[in-house]
C-alpha cells in the first residue's frame, strides 16, 4: 500500500516549500528512485523545471518535463514533471506539488506533500490528509 509523508515546514514563502521538494527530490534521486512531480499547470510545471536546475549551484537532477519529450525519451529519464497526465509508466516516488491529489497516487510507493505556514496552503493540505486518512493510506508526518 502507498506510503504518504506529509512534511510540515515553517514560513510561508512558496520558493521555500519548493526548495524543499528540489532536496528531497535529489536525496531521493541519489537512492535510485524514479520520481514524478506532480504540478497544478504547465505554468507551475515550468517554473519548477527551472528550480530543478538552479536550487543549488553544485546540484545536479536530471529530469524532463512531459509534454517536452517523446515517449522513448520518457521511458529513460528518472524524473518526470507533469500536470495533466498520468505518469507514462510505474515509478517510485510522487511528489506532489499540486493543491489537490492526483487521482493516481495510488500506484506510487511512496508520495511526498510539503506543507508550510501559508493559510491556503494548510487548508488544501489538511483536506488531502483526510482524504487518504479516509481512505485507510498509511500516513506519516516529519516536522521541519
Amino acid at each position: 500500500m502507498t506510503r504518504i509523508s506529509f512534511y510540515i515546514l515553517k514560513g510561508s514563502q512558496e520558493h521555500d516549500r519548493q526548495v524543499f521538494a528540489c532536496r528531497l527530490i535529489e536525496k531521493a534521486h541519489a537512492k535510485g528512485n524514479h520520481i514524478y512531480i506532480h504540478a497544478d499547470s504547465q505554468e507551475q510545471a515550468n517554473l519548477f523545471n527551472d528550480l530543478l536546475w538552479s536550487f543549488r549551484s553544485d546540484s545536479f537532477v536530471p529530469h524532463q518535463l512531459m509534454y517536452d519529450i517523446s515517449q522513448t525519451t520518457q521511458d529513460d529519464c528518472p524524473i518526470l514533471i507533469g500536470h495533466d497526465a498520468t505518469p507514462p509508466r510505474l515509478m517510485n516516488l510522487l511528489i506532489n506539488i499540486s493543491s489537490e491529489h492526483p487521482m493516481f497516487f495510488s500506484q506510487f510507493e511512496r508520495v511526498a506533500e510539503f506543507i508550510n505556514d501559508n493559510d491556503t496552503t494548510k487548508a488544501q493540505g489538511r483536506e488531502r490528509y483526510r482524504f487518504y486518512k479516509e481512505r485507510g493510506y498509511e500516513l506519516e508526518t516529519h516536522k521541519l
